[in-house]
Protein backbone atom coordinates (compact mmCIF):
# COMPACT_ATOMS: atom_id res chain seq x y z
CA UNK A 1 0.00 0.00 0.00
CA UNK A 2 2.93 2.34 0.98
CA UNK A 3 4.73 1.59 -2.37
CA UNK A 4 1.16 2.17 -4.16
CA UNK A 5 0.98 6.04 -2.60
CA UNK A 6 4.64 6.56 -3.30
CA UNK A 7 4.28 5.23 -7.03
CA UNK A 8 0.96 7.82 -7.30
CA UNK A 9 3.10 10.46 -5.91
CA UNK A 10 5.78 9.91 -8.09
CA UNK A 11 3.45 9.53 -11.26
CA UNK A 12 1.76 13.20 -10.37
CA UNK A 13 5.13 14.87 -10.45
CA UNK A 14 5.68 13.50 -13.36
CA UNK A 15 2.72 14.90 -14.76
CA UNK A 16 2.47 18.22 -13.28
CA UNK A 17 6.07 18.17 -14.69
CA UNK A 18 4.92 17.80 -18.05
CA UNK A 19 1.91 20.02 -17.41
CA UNK A 20 4.55 22.55 -16.29
CA UNK A 21 6.17 22.30 -19.19
CA UNK A 22 3.90 22.67 -21.31
CA UNK A 23 2.58 26.01 -20.09
CA UNK A 24 5.92 27.15 -20.34
CA UNK A 25 6.12 25.64 -24.09
CA UNK A 26 2.59 27.27 -24.63
CA UNK A 27 3.83 30.46 -23.39
CA UNK A 28 6.69 30.74 -25.46
CA UNK A 29 5.07 30.54 -28.44
CA UNK A 30 2.45 33.21 -27.85
CA UNK A 31 5.19 35.29 -27.01
CA UNK A 32 6.72 35.01 -29.88
CA UNK A 33 3.25 34.92 -31.52
CA UNK A 34 3.03 38.14 -30.53
CA UNK A 35 6.30 40.09 -31.53
CA UNK A 36 5.38 38.48 -35.12
CA UNK A 37 2.31 40.47 -34.85
CA UNK A 38 3.48 42.87 -33.36
CA UNK A 39 6.05 43.56 -35.98
CA UNK A 40 3.39 43.09 -39.06
CA UNK A 41 1.53 45.60 -37.40
CA UNK A 42 4.46 48.02 -37.42
CA UNK A 43 5.15 46.86 -41.29
CA UNK A 44 1.93 47.52 -41.71
CA UNK A 45 2.01 50.81 -40.67
CA UNK A 46 5.11 51.67 -42.45
CA UNK A 47 3.65 50.34 -46.05
CA UNK A 48 0.38 52.04 -45.82
CA UNK A 49 2.79 55.56 -44.79
CA UNK A 50 5.05 54.68 -47.80
CA UNK A 51 1.63 53.61 -49.88
CA UNK A 52 0.25 56.94 -48.85
CA UNK A 53 3.24 59.40 -49.42
CA UNK A 54 3.82 57.55 -53.02
CA UNK A 55 -0.51 58.40 -53.59
CA UNK A 56 0.79 62.14 -53.01
CA UNK A 57 3.62 62.37 -54.77
CA UNK A 58 1.72 60.78 -58.03
CA UNK A 59 -1.50 63.09 -57.62
CA UNK A 60 1.56 66.03 -57.40
CA UNK A 61 3.02 64.58 -60.76
CA UNK A 62 -0.36 64.27 -62.04
CA UNK A 63 -1.03 67.62 -61.16
CA UNK A 64 1.76 68.84 -62.89
CA UNK A 65 1.43 66.96 -65.86
CA UNK A 66 -1.99 67.95 -66.59
CA UNK A 67 -0.15 71.48 -66.59
CA UNK A 68 2.52 70.63 -68.26
CA UNK A 69 -0.20 69.79 -71.02
CA UNK A 70 -1.74 72.82 -70.45
CA UNK A 71 0.92 74.85 -70.93
CA UNK A 72 2.27 72.37 -74.20
CA UNK A 73 -1.10 73.00 -75.53
CA UNK A 74 -0.98 77.08 -75.03
CA UNK A 75 2.12 76.87 -77.05
CA UNK A 76 1.34 74.90 -79.46
CA UNK A 77 -1.72 77.32 -80.26
CA UNK A 78 0.55 79.86 -80.27
CA UNK A 79 2.71 78.73 -82.49
CA UNK A 80 -0.22 78.07 -84.97
CA UNK A 81 -1.22 81.44 -84.47
CA UNK A 82 2.23 82.90 -85.41
CA UNK A 83 2.92 80.10 -88.16
CA UNK A 84 -0.44 81.77 -89.85
CA UNK A 85 0.86 85.22 -89.06
CA UNK A 86 3.98 84.60 -91.07
CA UNK A 87 1.99 82.93 -94.01
CA UNK A 88 -0.06 85.96 -94.08
CA UNK A 89 2.93 88.11 -94.03
CA UNK A 90 4.67 86.40 -96.50
CA UNK A 91 1.66 86.67 -98.95
CA UNK A 92 1.68 90.45 -98.09
CA UNK A 93 5.22 90.73 -98.73
CA UNK A 94 4.71 88.91 -102.02
CA UNK A 95 2.54 91.25 -102.94
CA UNK A 96 4.26 94.41 -102.27
CA UNK A 97 7.88 93.03 -103.76
CA UNK A 98 6.51 90.81 -106.45
CA UNK A 99 9.02 89.60 -109.39
CA UNK A 100 8.32 92.28 -112.18
CA UNK A 101 6.97 89.49 -115.04
CA UNK A 102 3.56 89.04 -111.92
CA UNK A 103 3.12 92.65 -111.72
CA UNK A 104 -0.46 92.86 -113.09
CA UNK A 105 -0.88 89.92 -110.66
CA UNK A 106 0.18 91.26 -107.57
CA UNK A 107 -1.48 94.55 -108.74
CA UNK A 108 -4.91 92.39 -108.68
CA UNK A 109 -3.78 91.34 -105.23
CA UNK A 110 -3.55 94.34 -103.86
CA UNK A 111 -6.92 95.66 -105.13
CA UNK A 112 -8.23 92.38 -103.82
CA UNK A 113 -6.66 93.60 -99.95
CA UNK A 114 -7.53 97.09 -100.05
CA UNK A 115 -11.03 96.12 -101.19
CA UNK A 116 -11.40 93.90 -98.29
CA UNK A 117 -9.51 96.22 -95.51
CA UNK A 118 -12.14 98.66 -96.90
CA UNK A 119 -15.56 96.74 -96.69
CA UNK A 120 -14.57 95.55 -93.46
CA UNK A 121 -13.79 99.06 -92.36
CA UNK A 122 -17.51 99.63 -93.16
CA UNK A 123 -18.96 97.33 -90.98
CA UNK A 124 -20.22 98.38 -87.87
CA UNK A 125 -18.05 97.37 -84.98
CA UNK A 126 -19.30 95.15 -82.50
CA UNK A 127 -18.44 96.35 -78.76
CA UNK A 128 -17.06 93.83 -76.38
CA UNK A 129 -18.46 95.68 -73.08
CA UNK A 130 -21.45 97.74 -72.45
CA UNK A 131 -18.92 100.89 -71.37
CA UNK A 132 -20.74 103.84 -72.16
CA UNK A 133 -18.47 106.48 -70.52
CA UNK A 134 -17.17 109.95 -72.41
CA UNK A 135 -14.47 112.33 -70.39
CA UNK A 136 -16.62 115.47 -68.41
CA UNK A 137 -13.50 117.04 -67.07
CA UNK A 138 -10.38 116.64 -65.27
CA UNK A 139 -11.27 116.26 -61.80
CA UNK A 140 -7.60 116.39 -60.20
CA UNK A 141 -3.80 116.31 -61.31
CA UNK A 142 -0.99 114.96 -59.05
CA UNK A 143 2.95 115.23 -59.59
CA UNK A 144 4.51 112.58 -58.52
CA UNK A 145 8.42 112.88 -59.70
CA UNK A 146 10.95 114.27 -62.50
CA UNK A 147 12.83 112.18 -63.69
CA UNK A 148 14.19 110.78 -66.97
CA UNK A 149 14.55 112.62 -69.86
CA UNK A 150 11.98 115.56 -71.89
CA UNK A 151 10.30 112.30 -73.49
CA UNK A 152 9.66 109.00 -72.49
CA UNK A 153 6.09 107.03 -71.12
CA UNK A 154 5.48 105.50 -67.86
CA UNK A 155 2.27 103.55 -66.09
CA UNK A 156 0.46 100.84 -64.48
CA UNK A 157 -0.37 97.90 -66.16
CA UNK A 158 -3.53 99.02 -67.68
CA UNK A 159 -5.44 95.48 -67.60
CA UNK A 160 -4.54 94.19 -64.12
CA UNK A 161 -4.51 95.70 -60.64
CA UNK A 162 -0.58 94.61 -59.80
CA UNK A 163 0.22 98.09 -58.51
CA UNK A 164 3.82 98.07 -60.40
CA UNK A 165 5.28 100.76 -62.18
CA UNK A 166 6.66 100.71 -65.38
CA UNK A 167 9.39 103.68 -66.91
CA UNK A 168 10.23 103.91 -70.39
CA UNK A 169 12.66 106.60 -70.48
CA UNK A 170 13.69 108.71 -73.68
CA UNK A 171 12.24 107.91 -77.37
CA UNK A 172 14.43 104.79 -77.93
CA UNK A 173 16.05 102.11 -76.10
CA UNK A 174 16.14 98.72 -75.13
CA UNK A 175 15.56 99.10 -70.61
CA UNK A 176 12.36 99.16 -68.97
CA UNK A 177 12.33 100.01 -65.60
CA UNK A 178 10.21 97.70 -63.49
CA UNK A 179 9.05 99.09 -59.36
CA UNK A 180 7.05 97.13 -57.36
CA UNK A 181 4.51 100.02 -56.51
CA UNK A 182 4.05 103.80 -56.50
CA UNK A 183 5.77 104.09 -53.47
CA UNK A 184 8.77 102.48 -54.35
CA UNK A 185 8.88 104.44 -57.26
CA UNK A 186 8.40 107.85 -55.69
CA UNK A 187 10.68 107.02 -53.23
CA UNK A 188 13.58 105.69 -54.87
CA UNK A 189 16.34 107.93 -56.36
CA UNK A 190 16.25 108.17 -59.99
CA UNK A 191 15.64 104.38 -61.29
CA UNK A 192 18.15 102.76 -58.78
CA UNK A 193 15.56 100.85 -56.81
CA UNK A 194 13.58 99.82 -59.88
CA UNK A 195 14.38 96.40 -61.52
CA UNK A 196 15.86 96.43 -64.77
CA UNK A 197 13.97 94.55 -68.23
CA UNK A 198 16.49 94.16 -70.79
CA UNK A 199 14.46 93.63 -74.21
CA UNK A 200 15.82 91.58 -77.11
CA UNK A 201 15.28 94.66 -79.41
CA UNK A 202 15.04 98.26 -79.26
CA UNK A 203 11.71 100.28 -79.07
CA UNK A 204 10.89 103.46 -80.83
CA UNK A 205 8.89 106.81 -79.68
CA UNK A 206 6.71 106.78 -76.68
CA UNK A 207 3.92 104.82 -78.11
CA UNK A 208 4.21 101.22 -76.03
CA UNK A 209 1.66 100.50 -73.78
CA UNK A 210 1.36 97.26 -70.57
CA UNK A 211 -1.40 95.04 -70.84
CA UNK A 212 -2.44 92.11 -68.49
CA UNK A 213 1.54 91.44 -67.96
CA UNK A 214 2.95 91.79 -71.14
CA UNK A 215 4.52 94.69 -72.67
CA UNK A 216 3.59 95.60 -76.67
CA UNK A 217 5.82 97.94 -78.53
CA UNK A 218 7.03 98.71 -81.55
CA UNK A 219 10.21 97.70 -83.54
CA UNK A 220 10.98 99.97 -86.08
CA UNK A 221 12.90 98.94 -89.36
CA UNK A 222 12.22 98.58 -92.99
CA UNK A 223 8.59 97.84 -92.22
CA UNK A 224 6.85 98.72 -88.39
CA UNK A 225 6.68 95.82 -86.07
CA UNK A 226 4.25 95.29 -83.12
CA UNK A 227 6.30 93.07 -80.83
CA UNK A 228 4.70 91.36 -77.70
CA UNK A 229 7.09 90.67 -74.78
CA UNK A 230 5.98 88.30 -71.66
CA UNK A 231 6.95 90.95 -68.58
CA UNK A 232 7.28 87.71 -65.96
CA UNK A 233 8.87 85.09 -68.34
CA UNK A 234 10.97 87.96 -70.13
CA UNK A 235 10.27 86.61 -73.64
CA UNK A 236 9.22 87.77 -76.88
CA UNK A 237 5.77 85.69 -77.30
CA UNK A 238 4.57 86.94 -80.44
CA UNK A 239 5.07 89.79 -83.17
CA UNK A 240 3.31 91.18 -86.52
CA UNK A 241 4.05 93.59 -88.92
CA UNK A 242 1.56 96.52 -88.85
CA UNK A 243 -0.44 96.46 -92.25
CA UNK A 244 0.19 99.86 -93.10
CA UNK A 245 1.87 101.44 -95.41
CA UNK A 246 4.32 104.74 -96.13
CA UNK A 247 3.60 105.32 -92.31
CA UNK A 248 4.32 109.23 -90.96
CA UNK A 249 4.52 110.46 -87.36
CA UNK A 250 1.02 110.59 -85.83
CA UNK A 251 1.58 113.78 -83.79
CA UNK A 252 3.42 116.42 -85.27
CA UNK A 253 4.62 118.02 -81.81
CA UNK A 254 6.12 114.22 -80.83
CA UNK A 255 7.47 112.92 -84.47
CA UNK A 256 9.02 110.08 -82.79
CA UNK A 257 5.80 108.29 -82.21
CA UNK A 258 4.78 106.63 -85.53
CA UNK A 259 1.87 104.06 -83.75
CA UNK A 260 0.59 104.92 -80.00
CA UNK A 261 -0.83 101.53 -78.56
CA UNK A 262 -3.50 102.15 -76.11
CA UNK A 263 -5.92 100.14 -74.01
CA UNK A 264 -9.28 101.11 -72.91
CA UNK A 265 -12.42 98.80 -71.75
CA UNK A 266 -12.56 97.20 -75.25
CA UNK A 267 -9.02 96.43 -75.49
CA UNK A 268 -6.10 96.92 -77.56
CA UNK A 269 -6.02 99.79 -80.09
CA UNK A 270 -3.18 101.69 -82.24
CA UNK A 271 -3.30 105.71 -83.00
CA UNK A 272 -1.82 105.82 -86.24
CA UNK A 273 -1.00 107.72 -89.94
CA UNK A 274 -0.54 107.18 -93.20
CA UNK A 275 0.82 109.31 -96.26
CA UNK A 276 -2.55 108.19 -98.24
CA UNK A 277 -4.40 110.28 -95.60
CA UNK A 278 -1.09 112.17 -94.11
CA UNK A 279 -3.45 115.36 -92.74
CA UNK A 280 -5.31 113.23 -90.20
CA UNK A 281 -4.77 110.54 -87.72
CA UNK A 282 -6.42 107.36 -88.34
CA UNK A 283 -7.58 104.10 -85.47
CA UNK A 284 -7.23 100.02 -85.61
CA UNK A 285 -8.55 97.54 -83.49
CA UNK A 286 -5.86 94.89 -82.29
CA UNK A 287 -6.42 91.27 -80.61
CA UNK A 288 -3.89 91.59 -78.05
CA UNK A 289 -3.84 87.71 -78.06
CA UNK A 290 -3.06 87.44 -82.11
CA UNK A 291 -2.34 90.68 -82.79
CA UNK A 292 -4.28 90.60 -85.90
CA UNK A 293 -5.72 94.23 -87.01
CA UNK A 294 -9.69 93.17 -86.62
CA UNK A 295 -10.80 96.68 -87.96
CA UNK A 296 -9.49 100.58 -89.41
CA UNK A 297 -11.02 103.81 -89.28
CA UNK A 298 -9.71 107.36 -90.78
CA UNK A 299 -10.89 109.93 -88.31
CA UNK A 300 -11.76 113.48 -88.80
CA UNK A 301 -8.54 114.41 -86.01
CA UNK A 302 -5.33 116.34 -87.87
CA UNK A 303 -1.90 115.73 -86.72
CA UNK A 304 -1.11 119.12 -87.28
CA UNK A 305 -0.37 120.70 -83.63
CA UNK A 306 -1.20 117.54 -81.48
CA UNK A 307 0.59 116.04 -79.10
CA UNK A 308 -1.28 113.24 -77.82
CA UNK A 309 -4.03 110.56 -77.55
CA UNK A 310 -5.91 108.15 -75.75
CA UNK A 311 -8.92 106.15 -75.76
CA UNK A 312 -12.04 105.59 -73.65
CA UNK A 313 -15.05 103.38 -74.39
CA UNK A 314 -13.80 103.12 -77.59
CA UNK A 315 -13.41 106.53 -78.47
CA UNK A 316 -10.14 108.38 -78.88
CA UNK A 317 -9.62 111.48 -77.91
CA UNK A 318 -7.03 113.71 -79.48
CA UNK A 319 -5.09 116.32 -77.24
CA UNK A 320 -3.44 119.37 -79.20
CA UNK A 321 -1.15 122.44 -78.02
CA UNK A 322 -3.42 125.27 -76.76
CA UNK A 323 -2.93 129.25 -77.52
CA UNK A 324 -2.92 129.33 -74.13
CA UNK A 325 0.59 129.41 -72.31
CA UNK A 326 1.25 125.96 -71.18
CA UNK A 327 -1.97 124.48 -71.69
CA UNK A 328 -3.37 121.63 -73.54
CA UNK A 329 -6.89 120.48 -74.80
CA UNK A 330 -8.59 118.01 -76.06
CA UNK A 331 -9.98 118.81 -79.62
CA UNK A 332 -10.86 116.46 -81.27
CA UNK A 333 -12.99 113.48 -80.59
CA UNK A 334 -13.92 110.16 -82.56
CA UNK A 335 -16.10 107.40 -81.71
CA UNK A 336 -16.09 103.60 -83.28
CA UNK A 337 -19.88 103.23 -82.63
CA UNK A 338 -21.17 106.41 -83.81
CA UNK A 339 -22.19 107.99 -80.22
CA UNK A 340 -20.53 111.00 -79.69
CA UNK A 341 -19.37 113.34 -83.08
CA UNK A 342 -17.02 115.62 -82.98
CA UNK A 343 -19.55 118.22 -82.33
CA UNK A 344 -19.69 116.69 -78.87
CA UNK A 345 -16.43 116.83 -78.10
CA UNK A 346 -15.97 118.40 -74.49
CA UNK A 347 -14.01 121.50 -74.03
CA UNK A 348 -11.39 119.94 -71.35
CA UNK A 349 -8.54 121.99 -70.72
CA UNK A 350 -5.47 120.26 -68.70
CA UNK A 351 -3.73 122.24 -66.08
CA UNK A 352 -0.84 124.20 -66.02
CA UNK A 353 1.95 122.49 -66.73
CA UNK A 354 5.71 122.39 -67.90
CA UNK A 355 5.79 121.58 -71.66
CA UNK A 356 4.59 119.23 -74.14
CA UNK A 357 2.56 115.65 -73.05
CA UNK A 358 5.27 113.08 -74.44
CA UNK A 359 2.80 110.37 -74.01
CA UNK A 360 -0.58 109.90 -72.12
CA UNK A 361 -1.98 106.42 -70.79
CA UNK A 362 -5.41 105.37 -69.86
CA UNK A 363 -5.48 103.21 -67.04
CA UNK A 364 -9.12 101.36 -67.47
CA UNK A 365 -8.52 99.84 -63.93
CA UNK A 366 -8.75 103.59 -62.25
CA UNK A 367 -9.79 105.51 -64.79
CA UNK A 368 -6.53 107.65 -64.51
CA UNK A 369 -4.53 109.26 -67.08
CA UNK A 370 -0.45 108.71 -66.68
CA UNK A 371 0.88 111.74 -68.51
CA UNK A 372 4.78 112.44 -69.32
CA UNK A 373 5.49 115.98 -69.06
CA UNK A 374 8.91 117.22 -70.28
CA UNK A 375 10.60 114.81 -67.26
CA UNK A 376 7.72 114.68 -64.82
CA UNK A 377 5.42 112.09 -64.14
CA UNK A 378 1.81 113.44 -63.28
CA UNK A 379 -1.68 111.49 -63.46
CA UNK A 380 -4.83 112.80 -64.29
CA UNK A 381 -7.99 112.19 -62.19
CA UNK A 382 -10.83 112.37 -64.91
CA UNK A 383 -14.39 112.86 -64.38
CA UNK A 384 -17.06 110.83 -66.90
CA UNK A 385 -20.10 111.21 -67.97
CA UNK A 386 -22.51 108.88 -70.02
CA UNK A 387 -22.41 109.30 -73.53
CA UNK A 388 -25.92 109.42 -73.74
CA UNK A 389 -25.95 112.71 -71.91
CA UNK A 390 -24.22 114.46 -73.88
Amino acid sequence: MRALQLFILVLSGLVGAQQQALMDYLERRLLAIEDRISLWHEQTSRYASELREFKQQMVAQLEGLDKSKEALRSELDTVGTRVDRVEREMDYLDTQNGAQPCVDVDDKLVEQQVTVVKERNKAKYAKLTDCSDMISSIKAMKILKRVGGTKGMWTKDTGSATGKVYILNGTEGNTVYEFGTVRDFTSSQGTSGATSVQLPSAWRGMGHVIYNNHLYYLKQGEEMKLIKFDLQKNIVVDSAVFPAKNQLPVYSLNPETFIDLAVDEEGLWAIYATQENERHISLAKIDAKTLDVEQMWDTPCVRENAEAAFVICGTVYVVYNSKLPSRSRIQCVFDVSDMVTNDDAPHVYFPKRYGTHASLKYSPVEQLLYAWDDGYQILYKLQMKKKLEV
